[in-house]
């Protein structure tokens, strides 16, 4: 695992990409809200950047001939970070990520231990944005030929394989990926969670939940600190509430010990509004929120990440930890990623500039069921490494 930021951006070929953007230039960013829940900031502040990093936040800092971008009415925020996508159509490369304001992106499962190449030399080397990847315990990831992965039995999950995968490609593959729901995996999600965990040794594993055979305190059980659960508010059979709508007493001992809890959105059965707004009332909101965009979603449901926080500003989440969940906590989920999401001085300058958007917007849940917010949040400027990109 790379340990230090030094090392994750040294590892990264999308670094020399960065370069391209003309990451010595100097930029001041003037007048916005500056949100940065990693230094409990929430204020009218300028950001003085510097040869790619942060030099300086504060009031009325000097230009210096710096290029100047007028953040006056907008959010300025650590780049975000989304720790579930599916980077894996030439025609939704990277770059349709960085332009809805994500600077950071961890593909989950797409790719298993024998394509894994394919992922990176198509997508990963050379992105304009930081690029990862939870490498699916299937061999050849999620949908392999259309079919899911654990149909016709439990082959595809070698754990030699899988191991040594993740071994060989260590700068890119942050954790493992499992995907367990029934019309993936039929009723073998115990033992492919089982070589999952045995395949990752110290890295950790993301567990696809909702709709399992198994009941879900007994997956929740298999999982080790650092471990995390996406699809959070997939709805029962077997998701995070009983049958009355009450948290599963399981499920808040396994974020006491440590298991991160991710959003997931996604298409199809993995989250609900009424499960969310229940269990959000109960006071089990998201560690991470994510978007699990891939190209189908980018026009229907999804869209990108604002619209997918804007969701979460509607359940009565405050601003501050909406945007938490984007920066600061997917840096506490991935390891590698720590000294990312933050605008401290000294921090490589990812920012994303957004818009809170006053009106009435539609939006739905997997199962098309609506919900009209009255706030969403855009994307106006972002900034890789301390260069304005476009």
């Amino acid at each position: 695992m790379l340990t230090t930021r030094r090392e994750f951006l040294a590892a990264s070929a999308g670094a020399a990409a960065l370069a391209s953007y003309g990451a010595t230039q100097d930029l001041l960013i003037r007048g916005g809200r500056l949100i940065d829940p990693a230094q409990r900031i929430d204020r009218l502040a300028d950001v003085s950047i510097r040869n790619g990093k942060v030099a300086a936040i504060g009031s009325n800092l000097a230009s210096s001939g710096a290029e100047v971008v007028d953040a006056k009415g907008l959010l300025v925020v650590p780049g975000l970070i989304d720790i579930h996508v599916h980077c894996r159509d030439k025609a939704f490369p990277p770059k349709a990520y960085l332009d809805t304001g994500v600077t950071t992106i961890v593909d989950a499962g797409s790719r298993g231990a024998v394509n894994i190449q394919q992922l990176i030399d198509d997508f990963a080397v050379g992105a304009p944005n930081r690029m990862r990847m939870w490498l699916n315990i299937a061999e050849l990831g999620n949908y392999p030929g259309g079919i899911a992965e654990f149909l016709d039995g439990i082959g595809p999950a070698k754990v030699d394989l899988c191991r040594a995968a993740a071994e060989k490609h260590k700068q890119w593959v942050i954790g493992i990926k499992a995907r367990l729901s029934r019309s993936i995996s039929k009723d073998l999600d115990v033992e492919i969670l089982t070589r999952a965990i045995a395949a990752a040794g110290k890295l950790p594993v993301m567990v696809h939940v909702g709709d399992t055979a198994s009941p879900l305190p007994k997956l929740l059980a298999m999982l080790r600190p650092g471990d995390v659960v996406t699809h959070m508010y997939a709805p029962n059979p077997h998701g995070i509430l009983d049958d009355n709508g009450k948290l599963l007493p399981e499920v808040i001992a396994a974020r006491k010990r440590g298991i991160r809890f991710d959003f997931g959105n996604g298409r199809t059965e993995h989250w609900h509004w009424e499960v969310a707004e229940k269990a959000i009332a109960q006071g089990f909101v998201p560690d991470t929120i994510s978007s699990d965009l891939e190209i189908l979603g980018s026009t229907e449901q999804v869209f990108n990440l604002p619209t997918v926080m804007s969701k979460f500003l509607h359940l009565g989440m405050p601003l501050s930890q909406v945007i938490s969940c984007v920066t600061h906590n997917p840096t506490v989920t991935v390891k590698p990623f720590q000294g990312l999401g933050t605008l401290k001085p000294g921090s490589i300058a990812d920012i994303t500039i957004l818009d809170i958007e006053k009106g009435n917007f539609p939006l739905v849940d997997n199962y098309k069921n609506e919900r009209v917010v009255k706030q969403r949040l855009v994307k106006r400027k972002v900034i890789v490494a301390g260069s304005v990109v476009g």
